[in-house]
C-alpha cells in the first residue's frame, strides 16, 4: 500500500510555495493575465532550477489552458 507521503508530496521550498500560491490564484480565477504570467515567470526564474513540484504546478496551468478551463486575458 502507498504511504500518504507518496500520494501527497509536500511542498519543499519557499519558492515552490510562492509558485503554488500564484498557480492556485490563476486556476481559481479561470483567467491568466499578462501580469499573472509575469509574476509566475519571474518567481520561477528567480529560483534558478525548477523542482519537480514546480514543474507539476506549471503543467497544471498548461493543462487548464489546453482544455479551455483557463482563459488568457490582456495578451
Amino acid at each position: 500500500m502507498n504511504s500518504p507521503a507518496l500520494l501527497y508530496p509536500s511542498i519543499s521550498t519557499p519558492a515552490e510555495t510562492a509558485v503554488k500560491k500564484i498557480v492556485d490564484k490563476i486556476i481559481s480565477s479561470g483567467i491568466m493575465s499578462r501580469q499573472d504570467h509575469t509574476l509566475l515567470t519571474s518567481t520561477i526564474l528567480a529560483n534558478g532550477d525548477l523542482t519537480e513540484g514546480e514543474r507539476r504546478l506549471i503543467n497544471r496551468v498548461f493543462d487548464h489552458i489546453q482544455t479551455g478551463q483557463l482563459k488568457l486575458s490582456d495578451w
